[in-house]
């Protein structure tokens, strides 16, 4: 196989595990990254295209691939303006799915948040679900939405509040177990290895994945 395929947040935590993933699958002849900054990854399959995220629409004639994988993703830390926060996590993934059913793309993967729900009273969980509803009227054939709990790794930027909350909840996740697991932490690796994986289950119909389930497609690798 001869693989394009497309990332969108290459350069968060769980995108550049992906990539790594990616570059190192002989399947992929060509990554394509679509960010507002460089990845500085120097491997000959990539391919960068670099601009406003907000238009991606622009991108349309480059915007071709096999699968497309969105970990775009900002948080309230960073993004204090509401309305601009909704643009991302809920813009970006939306106007990507419609790019991908453009170009006739049949698989895009997304990840979004446990608790998504479009009438949530919670501004983070209803942007979510509100982007997850976008996605999926689309209706492009092999689309996962993965909602993972909370994510934890090595990030290049201090983040506090998730050090102290990755944690309690190391030794919290011991307690979640038969229908709760889905509440534990999740590793940035374990989402990436699970997003690797769904692009070789071809089922033609939409899926969301909870965490627990992510958990469980990623363990499939390690045996």
């Amino acid at each position: 196989m001869h693989k394009t395929a497309i990332i969108l947040g290459a350069t968060g935590l769980t995108g550049s595990l992906l990539l790594n993933k990616l570059i190192d699958d002989d399947a992929y002849t060509c990554i394509k990254l679509f960010s507002r900054k460089p990845s500085g990854h120097t491997s000959p399959k990539i391919k960068e295209f670099i601009g406003d995220m907000l238009q991606l629409e622009n991108f349309k004639a480059d915007f071709i691939a096999d699968e497309v994988f969105c970990c775009i993703g900002t948080t309230a830390a960073k993004t204090k303006d509401k309305e601009l926060y909704k643009a991302i996590d809920m813009g970006i993934p939306t106007a990507a799915a419609k790019l991908s059913k453009q170009n006739d793309i049949p698989v895009f993967l997304v990840i979004s948040a446990m608790g998504a729900y479009s009438k949530s009273n919670i501004f983070y969980n209803r942007t979510k679900g509100q982007m997850e509803e976008a996605v999926l009227s689309q209706k492009i054939p092999n689309t996962h939405i993965l909602r993972p709990s909370l994510i934890i790794g090595d990030r290049s930027e201090n983040r506090m509040g998730e050090k102290i909350a990755a944690w309690m909840m190391k030794i919290l996740n011991p307690l979640f177990f038969s229908k709760l697991k889905k509440y534990r932490s999740i590793k940035a690796e374990t989402i990436a290895t699970a997003m690797h994986l769904l692009t070789k289950t071809k089922s033609q119909m939409p899926t969301i994945i909870e965490s627990d389930r992510i958990q469980l497609i990623a363990e499939v690798d390690r045996k």
